[in-house]
C-alpha cells in the first residue's frame, strides 16, 4: 500500500482554505485511499484576513444569480476558463456549504449573499473548524519563500525560518498584490515562474477613481441608487459604460458602477497629464427628451423658484450648487427668465456631468487583474500544463470578477477543485 501522500496549499485565503478542504476530504480521492496528509501554509498570525474585511467586514460570500451562464458574465477576465469550476461548486452549492456548516445566509436586494450575522469571521470561522476535523496541519507565520522540486522529484517548500518541506502535490493560492496589508504581496507569480509559468500585465481592478476637480471634495458623502457612467480613454478610442451605485468621495467618484467600470479598464494608462473623461448620469432611466419634458412642465410650475433651488428638486442641494457654478449661471436666477442656451446646459450637466480622472483610488483596489496565464492551466483540474502536480487557484490566476461576491465565488469554486483534482491524482 502507498505510503501517504501529502499536499501542500500556500496561502490561507478565500480559495487556500476551500482547496485544503476539499483535498483533506476522504471523499476526495473517490477510490478507497484514505485522504493525503494536506498542510496549509499562510504568512499572516491567522486565517483568512482578506475575506474577514470583504464587504466592509461583513463578507459577500457569494452571488444569488445562480444561473452560471448569467453568472459568468460579471467576470471581465477568465470567464471561460471558470466554467468548469463553476457548474462544479456554483453559487448555490457555496450557499449550501457554508449553511450546513454553521454559518446562515441571507440574499440581499442586489442579490449579494452575507452572513446573517454581518460578520465575516464567522465564514473563516466555519472554514477553520471544517479543516481541523479533516485534521489539515495549519501553520500560520509561515512565510514561504522558495518552491523547487528536489533529487526525488518531490516539491520542496522553504521558510523563511528556515523549515523545509516535502510535498508531493503544491496548490498556489498566494492571491494577488491587491490589499498588500493583509499579506497579499504576490509572492506566488514568483513561485509560478520558478517553474517556466508566464504572469500577465498586472493592474488594480475595482479601485475608485481620482479625478482633478477641486470642488468634488463638495459633495463628498452624495450617493446614487442607480447612475449612469461613460468613461472615455485618453485617446479617445475606447469606452468603458455602466449602470448602478455611484458615490462622491473627498477625491472622486466611488462605488460598485465606478469599481466595474475601473475592472473593464484596469489597462488604461492615465495621469494627470493624460486624463480620462469621465461623465456621470443622473437620470439613466430617461432619455434625453423626457427628461426635457419634465424640466420644462416642471419649470412652468415653479417659475418664480431660483436655479439652484429649482434643481434642489430634482438633485441633492450641493451638487446643484456646484452643477450652478461649473456653468457659471447665477444662482439667484429666476427659473421664468432661464435662457434657450442655459437650459441646454443644464439639461446636458444633469445628463453628462463632465469630470477628468487623473488616477486610482489609493487603497481602494480590491483585487489584481493580470496573473497565471490561463493558457498555462487545465480548466478541467486546476493544474498546470507545465509542471506536473503543480496548481493554481483564486486570484493568481489571470481571473477577477465585479464586486457583488464574484470574486469570492471565483475563490471558492477554483479552490475547491483544485484541492479535489490534487487528491485524486497524487
Amino acid at each position: 500500500m502507498d505510503s501517504q501522500k501529502t499536499i501542500a496549499v500556500l496561502g490561507g485565503g478565500a480559495a487556500g482554505m476551500m482547496a485544503a478542504v476539499a483535498a483533506a476530504n476522504d471523499d476526495a480521492t473517490n477510490d478507497g485511499k484514505s485522504a493525503p496528509r494536506v498542510l496549509l501554509f499562510e504568512k499572516n498570525a491567522y486565517l483568512g484576513a482578506k475575506v474577514i474585511i470583504s464587504g466592509g467586514g461583513r463578507c459577500n460570500v457569494t452571488t444569488g444569480i445562480f444561473d452560471v451562464k448569467k453568472l459568468m458574465e460579471n467576470y471581465p477576465r477568465g470567464s471561460k476558463f471558470l466554467l468548469s469550476a463553476m457548474f462544479k461548486f456554483p453559487p448555490e452549492k457555496v450557499k449550501e456549504w457554508f449553511e450546513n456548516h454553521g454559518v446562515p445566509l441571507k440574499i440581499e436586494e442586489d442579490l449579494r449573499i452575507f452572513p446573517v450575522s454581518n460578520n465575516g469571521k464567522d465564514v473563516v470561522g466555519a472554514l477553520e473548524k471544517e479543516l481541523r476535523r479533516l485534521d489539515v496541519e495549519i501553520f500560520t507565520n509561515a512565510n514561504v519563500i522558495e518552491v523547487k522540486k528536489n533529487s526525488a522529484q518531490k516539491f520542496l517548500l522553504t521558510l523563511k525560518d528556515g523549515q523545509t518541506f516535502e510535498a508531493d502535490a503544491v496548490i498556489i493560492t498566494t492571491g494577488g498584490n491587491a490589499y498588500r496589508h493583509t499579506g497579499s504581496t504576490g509572492d506566488g507569480y514568483a513561485f509560478a515562474k520558478h517553474f517556466g509559468h508566464t504572469i500577465t500585465p498586472l493592474s488594480p481592478s475595482l479601485n475608485s477613481f481620482t479625478v482633478s476637480e477641486k470642488w468634488v471634495s463638495k459633495i463628498a458623502g452624495v450617493s446614487f441608487e442607480k447612475a449612469g457612467i461613460c468613461l472615455k480613454s485618453f485617446d479617445g478610442q475606447r469606452e468603458y459604460k455602466r449602470v448602478g451605485p455611484v458615490l462622491f468621495t473627498h477625491h472622486g467618484v466611488s462605488g460598485p458602477a465606478v469599481f466595474a467600470t475601473s475592472a473593464r479598464a484596469s489597462y488604461e494608462n492615465y495621469a494627470r497629464e493624460k486624463p480620462m473623461e469621465l461623465r456621470v448620469n443622473f437620470f439613466p432611466n430617461e432619455s434625453a427628451e423626457e427628461l426635457e419634458k419634465r424640466f420644462m412642465e416642471l419649470a412652468d410650475k415653479h417659475g418664480k423658484k431660483t436655479l439652484v433651488n429649482f434643481l434642489d428638486m430634482l438633485l441633492p442641494k450641493s451638487l446643484c450648487e456646484v452643477i450652478v457654478d461649473s456653468l457659471k449661471a447665477d444662482p439667484g436666477l429666476i427659473m421664468g427668465r432661464l435662457s434657450k442656451v442655459l437650459r441646454e446646459a443644464v439639461l446636458k450637466h444633469l445628463q453628462a456631468f463632465p469630470l477628468q480622472v487623473i488616477g486610482r483610488g489609493a487603497g481602494d483596489e480590491f483585487v489584481t487583474a493580470g496573473g497565471v496565464d490561463l493558457e498555462e492551466v487545465n480548466t478541467n483540474t486546476m493544474e498546470s500544463k507545465i509542471q506536473p502536480g503543480l496548481y493554481f487557484a483564486g486570484e493568481i490566476l489571470d481571473i477577477d470578477g465585479f464586486t457583488g461576491g464574484f470574486n469570492l465565488q471565483g475563490s471558492w469554486a477554483s479552490g475547491r477543485l483544485a484541492g479535489e483534482s490534487a487528491a485524486k491524482n497524487i
